[in-house]
């Protein structure tokens, strides 16, 4: 009986997931680090977790592309499940620079502009929504 094509996206969904979660453990556990270390006034937590994930999806997606026994199971599951789960601001900085990479830095800089733009409206638009909707 041959597998159904569906069983290795199930199989990558499996890992992926187990790696986010552990990304979700670290960045849980970075943020209790970062606040009995430096404090909470300012979000040191996610400026490392941010850095670092930054740091790591370069790593780990130059690696990958230089080894070809690299496994994209692994890739998926470090990347998109693991940075995923510790930071989704690693996956826009390594998409906006490998635009500018590709030298198209007109859709990197209108990616980097839509993306801080929209964020904040959203954060914006969200409380407004919240506060809106609990006032009595």
């Amino acid at each position: 009986m041959s597998r159904p094509k569906h069983a290795g996206a199930v199989e990558r969904l499996f890992w992926i997931s187990l790696a986010g979660a552990a990304g979700v453990g670290t960045r849980y556990l970075v943020g209790l680090w970062a606040g009995e270390r430096f404090g909470t006034a300012f979000p040191y937590a996610t400026l490392i977790v941010n850095v670092a994930g930054c740091f790591l999806i370069a790593l780990i997606m130059q690696v990958a592309l230089n080894v070809t026994t690299f496994s994209p199971t692994l890739r998926l599951a470090l990347t998109t499940g693991f940075l995923g789960g510790l930071t989704t601001y690693s996956s826009f900085a390594y998409e906006t620079t490998k635009l500018v990479q590709a030298g198209a830095r007109g859709a990197a800089l209108w990616n980097v502009t839509i993306t801080t733009v929209g964020c904040f409206a959203a954060v914006v638009l969200g409380l407004f929504l919240a506060n809106a909707m609990t006032k009595a």
